[in-house]
């Protein structure tokens, strides 16, 4: 019996000194909880990618015949009309060869209408038995070619008008001249290629961004989705815009792929000029809800939140996330502190 009590008082002594230390311990060391506040906001998942801008619709003019340059109407930054003259070639070679595309014309029409002549003065003879048959088809035959010489000259004659004509050069919209590529004096050949004498933007109120999107992150680009962009020519401003298109053809550079996104982006004040540096920001997806940092959570579900002095673990529903941030759209409210690290303080 004495044994027990003495064995009972050896346990509770035991207990008590283990307490003690416990308490000792605990009064020199803690846990600090590292905290943010969740905050209320709009959180967005966003694909970043450079581009450049570019007019929607670019036209280069040019001519189909050769020579050189004698007038020219229209410069850099001219705002031009459709139908509206921007420059001359000579005109003197294109002038002869409409010269002597006439009279070789009229050369045809007089051969033909001797050869008429003479086929009917063949034809009357032959129905009179004075004229062989050798001889009428002889005057058939000239008359089928003088026919054939006639249609000849009446297209070369068409032609020569048609280039004649291709001495003015016109513009065939509306819009502004980017580039012009010919001086006064400069000849022109037309012979492989059409000589381009003009870059007109039909409008540059209305531009485009063509952006070099990864192919990582093409998945998530869709059609319609907004875009925000700057330029380097007016810092802290932003642009907006929309995806208009996808191309499926690939770029390669440095084994790097990526595919061109073009971005309607409405240029009212015309400021944006082609050429620019875009950066841009395609929004892929947005939530406004109670945001909460990705180190808070705990197997994706459950974070802690300090709450009057004491700590709660609390389940989740999650929304949208930027792989930084995430929606809490329930199990916490806006200002509540959660724990994103503890630290033991010795």
């Amino acid at each position: 019996m004495k044994k027990k009590i003495a064995i009972r008082i050896i346990v509770a002594a035991s207990i008590i000194v283990t307490g003690l230390v416990a308490y000792t311990l605990m009064s020199n060391k803690g846990v600090q909880y590292q905290t943010e506040t969740a905050n209320k906001g709009n959180l967005s998942v966003t694909v970043m990618a450079t581009g450049y801008i570019q007019p929607v619709e670019e036209i280069e003019v040019g001519t189909q015949v050769s020579g050189v340059i004698e007038k020219i109407y229209a410069d850099y930054n001219s705002h031009v009309k459709k139908g509206q003259l921007l420059a001359e070639l000579d005109k003197l070679t294109l002038q002869e060869k409409l010269n002597q595309a006439t009279a070789q014309l009229s050369k045809a029409q007089s051969e033909l209408n001797l050869a008429n002549r003479q086929y009917d003065r063949v034809k009357q003879l032959y129905e009179s038995k004075a004229a062989t048959e050798v001889a009428l088809e002889e005057a058939i035959n000239r008359k089928e070619q003088a026919e054939m010489a006639l249609k000849d000259a009446k297209a070369n004659l068409s032609q020569a008008k048609v280039n004649l004509s291709y001495a003015y050069i016109y513009s065939p919209i509306d819009g502004v001249v980017l580039k012009r590529n010919v001086n006064i004096g400069q000849t022109v050949a037309a012979m492989f290629s059409t000589p381009t004498f003009f870059t007109i933007a039909e409008d540059l109120t209305k531009m485009q961004v063509e952006a070099d999107v990864d192919e990582a992150d093409l998945g998530q680009v869709k059609l319609n989705q907004h875009v925000t962009f700057t330029v380097d020519a007016y810092p802290g401003e932003t642009f907006e815009g929309t995806v208009s298109q996808i191309r499926i053809s690939p770029k390669v550079t440095n084994n790097v792929v990526t595919y061109t996104v073009i971005v309607n982006a409405p240029n009212p004040d015309e400021k944006l000029f082609p050429g620019m540096t875009a950066s841009i920001r395609i929004n892929i997806e947005s939530e406004e809800g109670i945001i909460v940092p990705m180190e808070a959570l705990s197997g994706g579900k459950t974070l802690r939140v300090k709450s009057n002095g004491k700590i709660e673990e609390r389940s989740i529903q999650t929304g949208v996330s930027d792989g930084v941030s995430i929606i809490a759209r329930s199990g916490v409210r806006e200002g509540e502190e959660v724990i994103i690290a503890e630290v033991v303080k010795k």
